[in-house]
């Protein structure tokens, strides 16, 4: 789910034999994302399209039989792309509250050591900008935030952690996000927020979609 540098022409790749993966080019930016956007409510409507799901700068299509010809698809995939211009979406706002370091953001003077800054500058930063929702993926109800600031930003861990708590606030590359339920990442975490992302039982059940705009709000810096 994370690119870390551009790619210069578009990419298809089969995923089994019912669906395809479509990769953009460019830079790893919100333009790019919304085109992406644009692309999906665009396949969608093709015939025998069961999904198609926005990732990070990516779109996976899934159809209701085999393809019998992938090379009519990715053809069609490109031409849709090539003509597709970025789509806007009006953005639900969000502020959510974060207790940065401490037991719930165990990474914090990780990234201080890793990026040269202090941990209240790392916290000023983090929580110094709007991120947008550039695609919900890895659990139910998760948001995959960008971008982050160039001086926040880190390759993910080499060795990811088992479990983290939902709520966990964590970077990894140029982006961020906060857990929606227990489960293993290899961002680092640096804080811990109590909003809650995911109920099996609203509707909908994901509170977050793409295009809405996060702020992270420092309530405290635990050592």
């Amino acid at each position: 789910m994370q690119r870390d540098r551009a790619r210069e022409a578009p990419h298809v790749s089969p995923m089994g034999l019912g669906a395809v993966l479509f990769e953009a080019p460019g830079a790893f930016d919100l333009a790019a994302q919304r085109r992406v956007w644009a692309l999906a409510r665009a396949v969608e409507a093709w015939p025998g399209v069961v999904e198609a799901a926005p990732g990070m700068t990516n779109l996976l299509v899934s159809f209701d039989a085999p393809l019998r010809d992938p090379g009519a698809v990715e053809r069609a995939l490109i031409a849709a792309w090539d003509a597709a211009a970025p789509l806007d979406v009006e953005p639900r706002r969000f502020e959510l509250p974060v207790v940065y370091g401490g037991e719930g953001g165990p990474d914090l003077d990780h990234m201080a050591r890793e990026t040269g800054l202090t941990r209240d500058e790392v916290v000023a930063i983090h929580a110094g900008r709007d991120y947008t929702v550039f695609a919900l993926g890895s659990h139910p109800g998760y948001g995959y935030l960008g971008v982050v600031d160039p001086r926040l930003f880190i390759p993910r861990r080499q060795t990811p952690r088992v479990s983290v708590p939902a709520g966990s606030v964590s970077i990894g590359g140029w982006q961020t996000g906060a857990s929606a339920s227990d489960g293993p990442s290899g961002w680092h975490t640096i804080g811990h927020t109590s909003q809650r992302f995911f109920d099996p039982g609203g509707s909908p059940p994901a509170l977050l979609r793409p295009g809405d705009v996060i702020r992270f709000v420092a309530t405290a810096i635990l050592p």
